[in-house]
């Protein structure tokens, strides 16, 4: 069982615990390193950026560095220098594992009632497009701190292929268009965005090519400047003053004053293996350690009966789910109570709760809190191709998992006149109103409230599974999915799948509220629907895939290391050996 303390505390006590455990795998992970460079990404030039870093004598966190600036340019749908995200990060030469906090965070104007009318309902659409929408961007710090404290190449080598690419265009293919497509009204509504991303206020043809010189402007700042060519000086002079003239809130302290943080992963232990996840305020680690916690304490025992091991992986995710929405949040801002969440008495509670014949009502699980909607709590938008993850592993060892994301597909859709920068909506994140679903469909009270320089809750999971032969780097955008496809993933390694296998595996979800168990139309048997339907779920078959997971995974027992892109999505994944000297 886990039983790690508070975070955005100081992490005491389980320091102890967590020292003993890198001892228990010091010998595993400072063993000689693969000896061949991984990437996996979600998009084919993405990975080709990250290859052409390796390949000039990078390691892992310089790929990082080119596949995100990268990722920000060709697929501006899901990341881009705008958002933010969370950079899970091992350095073979130490055993070290962090995580790298790059979310967005509120800008000091910002207050609880900023999305509600004078009756205190929520303004629909005012927490997703425009300028209002936007946090202030972790990104560009990001890209400065990974290039500065852990890569060997400079930062102008490493966002070269990112600035080529923004500055000769890249060819749009489908997942842009349908995606451009979905977000069309928000994009025309940003002068600089339709310029940009649209052909006089339509979509361009597949294939069609988009030159983006203002973002390479803003991307040579960077590169000259480091984070100061971001959020000081003219960019971001640029950014508060279009972000101001459209009815934004930002202010130039905003940018100045932004801070990018490293925090102690979630270091989860089960069947023998050494999980490492995101901590707060990703919601990701807590709810992926709640509900192999809750698995654990009813001895997974399910033998070949399918059926019942859904149940019990629904039932693990609804309680994992209402725990998010009442106890988890910024962890500079809130008292998490992190040890009580994923400690093996809390887990053989919830366990005893479960009913290994019926379902639980969603509405039956209590909540501490006032105002909450009921089980028909209305279904969320479920586009799943906004965000994106890569995962790399270089030669020696070194790896990274990072989730990266604008939140919406192409964020706010506004774009400051002059810096090629597209914002996120990441405020939507946060609790509009206690009890408000958000885009995504998931519920908050007051631990993810708006207040000033506060980071939004998150699902992001970048995510590294270690056992005594293998070493796996996953993770996958999705919105609310993305904490039980991490989940489905790490057990789908522990069953020995490879990583086609893992990236290939259908999906199915549970977030609390709506009470329903959502799947791809392919992810459960005929017969296991009937046996769920018996026992009191709601299925709610889904026509579009989940997901779009990127996975490496390094077989050390048998010499082997594997990369697989999620056929969902138009990613690619690369193993090659690096040229003598390199």
């Amino acid at each position: 069982m886990i039983d790690p303390s508070p975070l955005g505390r100081a992490w005491l006590a389980p320091r102890l615990s967590l020292f003993f455990a890198l001892l228990l795998f010091a010998g595993q992970s400072l063993q000689a390193g693969p000896g061949q460079h991984a990437v996996a990404s979600a998009h084919p030039l993405a990975t080709e950026a990250g290859e052409e870093i390796l390949a000039a004598g990078g390691n892992a966190f310089d790929a990082a560095v080119a596949i995100t600036a990268a990722l920000g340019v060709v697929e501006p749908q899901g990341s881009g220098l705008g958002g933010g995200g969370f950079f899970l990060l091992h350095r073979s030469d130490d055993a070290h594992s962090v995580m790298v906090d790059a979310r967005e965070m509120a800008p000091a104007a910002a207050h609880p009632d900023l999305y509600r009318d004078a009756d205190g309902e929520v303004i629909p659409g005012l927490s997703l497009d425009g300028p209002l929408a936007a946090a202030i961007p972790g990104m560009p710090a990001a890209l400065e701190h990974l290039a500065t404290h852990y890569g060997r190449l400079s930062l102008e080598e490493s966002l070269a292929p990112g600035i080529r690419l923004a500055e000769d265009g890249f060819p749009v293919d489908a997942a842009f268009l349908q995606m451009a497509g979905f977000r069309l009204p928000a994009l025309h509504d940003g002068a600089d965005a339709a310029r940009v991303f649209l052909r006089g206020g339509d979509l361009p043809e597949e294939g069609e090519s988009i030159a983006q010189p203002d973002l390479g402007a803003t991307l040579r700042q960077l590169a000259d400047r480091g984070r100061a060519g971001f959020y000081r000086g003219e960019i971001a002079q640029r950014l508060v003053e279009g972000v101001r003239a459209a009815g934004g809130i930002w202010t130039l302290e905003d940018l100045a004053d932004y801070e990018l943080v490293e925090r102690e992963p979630v270091v989860l232990h089960y069947h023998g293996a050494r999980i490492v996840s995101a901590s707060p305020p990703s919601s990701g680690g807590v709810a992926i350690g709640q509900m192999l916690n809750i698995l654990a304490a009813g001895g997974d025992g399910h033998g070949d009966d399918e059926a019942q091991r859904v149940h019990m992986l629904v039932e693990a995710m609804r309680r994992a789910y209402r725990d998010r929405a009442l106890y988890l949040g910024d962890p500079d801002h809130v008292d998490i109570p992190v040890a009580r969440l994923l400690s093996g008495d809390y887990a053989s509670r919830l366990r005893a709760d479960i009913d290994p014949d019926r379902a639980t009502p969603s509405s039956a699980l209590p909540l501490d809190a006032d105002a909450v909607p009921g089980p028909e709590a209305p279904a969320a938008d479920r586009e799943s191709a906004q965000t994106t993850h890569f995962s790399v592993m270089d030669a020696a060892g070194n790896r990274v998992a990072a989730t990266i994301t604008l939140n919406y597909p192409f964020g706010s859709g506004f774009m400051p006149p002059g810096t090629g920068v597209l914002l996120n909506n990441e405020m939507d994140d946060f609790a509009a109103r206690p009890g408000e679903p958000n885009a995504y469909g998931l519920i908050g009270f007051e631990a993810n409230a708006i207040h000033p320089r506060r980071r939004p809750l998150s699902s992001m999971s970048p995510t590294f599974v270690e056992t005594e032969d293998r070493i796996a780097v996953l993770g996958t955008p999705g919105g609310s999915r993305i904490i039980t496809m991490v989940l489905q993933g790490i057990l789908a390694i522990l069953d020995g799948a490879d990583a086609e296998e893992v990236v290939r595996s259908r999906r199915f979800h549970h977030q609390y509220l709506p009470d329903e168990i959502e799947y791809e139309t392919t992810a459960l048997d005929p017969r296991v629907q009937v046996e769920l339907a018996r026992r009191g779920h709601t299925l709610s078959p889904q026509l579009s895939p989940f997901g779009d997971m990127q996975a490496i995974i390094w077989d050390r027992a048998h010499d082997r290391l594997e990369a697989a892109s999620d056929p969902r999505g138009n990613g690619s994944a690369v193993v090659f050996t690096p040229a003598p000297g390199r």
